[in-house]
């Protein structure tokens, strides 16, 4: 046996390190989230002024109420596409996800696993290489600037369809062979049987949607030009500009709220679904 007081030393030690590596990631994630916060309630006019406030001397709504008042920085209306853009996006690519991976784990058809592991290998690819190619498909069959030029690529969601079929795999197939036994038929068995079972893989991979599509940057910038039909992301770079760094500021708080609660409100989910996923299937 271990001798004890050597053990909680040992153990003491561990997490005095673990404190001393750890301790200054995390000032540098907070650090700039607190920039954020504080210069929000800042002046634009004395944003750059020396000496840095780490608290807002002179605390103002100025840019919060501007970002709502200026006719010529939309924030509503991007707020709203976003919201949109959001939302349908996110049930299209859980309804995807669902429908492809409960037919990779519970059909039987032609070139099934040749399927899923090309399916697999399309996750190794990297983004940047789909890019151009996407585009001029987009621009081919004229969906550029349009917000279905967002929900479109995003379907193809690889890593969803994983996790899900994963998931769809720890079913019992008796569950399913009752339920056949009753006249159920194939839509019933997913929607009814299978769906409920796998409830906890539907939420993390809901709340990654949700946070992929409320944050995505890159992809509206390049396929988006009408100002009217912006998202939020793309619509705070273009306040950074004509906005002032105050407003710029108070835009990144207001639309990282959202994300942040359903993150935190979530967490423990998507946790239990990607460690289950790993563990399930075959």
């Amino acid at each position: 046996m271990l001798d004890q007081p050597n053990f909680r030393t040992a153990n003491q030690r561990q997490t005095i390190l673990a404190w001393v590596i750890l301790l200054p990631l995390v000032v540098l994630i907070l650090a700039p989230m607190w920039h954020f916060l504080v210069y929000s309630f800042v002046p634009s006019r004395i944003q750059f002024d020396w000496p840095y406030q780490w608290l807002p001397l002179q605390p103002t709504l100025e840019n919060f109420l501007r970002l709502f008042r200026d006719d010529s920085l939309p924030a509503a209306r991007w707020f709203v596409n976003t919201v949109s853009v959001t939302l349908v996006g996110t049930t299209l690519v859980v309804l995807i996800s669902s429908l492809s991976g409960y037919a990779f784990a519970r059909l039987i058809f032609p070139g099934r696993d040749f399927l899923f592991y090309m399916l697999l290998i399309g996750l190794m690819v990297p983004t940047a290489v789909t890019l151009i190619p996407a585009f001029l498909l987009l621009r081919d069959v004229k969906l550029l600037d349009t917000h279905l030029a967002l929900w479109l690529p995003a379907l193809a969601n690889a890593g969803g369809m994983f996790l899900l079929r994963q998931h769809f795999f720890s079913i019992p197939k008796e569950l399913e062979d009752s339920a056949r036994v009753d006249g159920a038929g194939r839509f019933r068995l997913y929607w009814q049987i299978c769906m409920p079972l796998v409830q906890s893989s539907l939420v993390a991979q809901s709340i990654l949607s949700f946070l992929f599509f409320w944050n995505d940057l890159f992809w509206p910038l390049i396929v988006l030009s009408d100002r009217d039909k912006l998202t939020l992301p793309v619509g705070i770079l273009f306040m950074s500009f004509r906005g002032g760094m105050g407003v710029y500021f108070a835009a990144g708080v207001l639309s990282a709220i959202p994300a942040i609660i359903a993150y935190l409100v979530f967490q423990h989910r998507i946790v239990e679904s990607v460690t289950a996923a790993s563990l399930a299937g075959r």
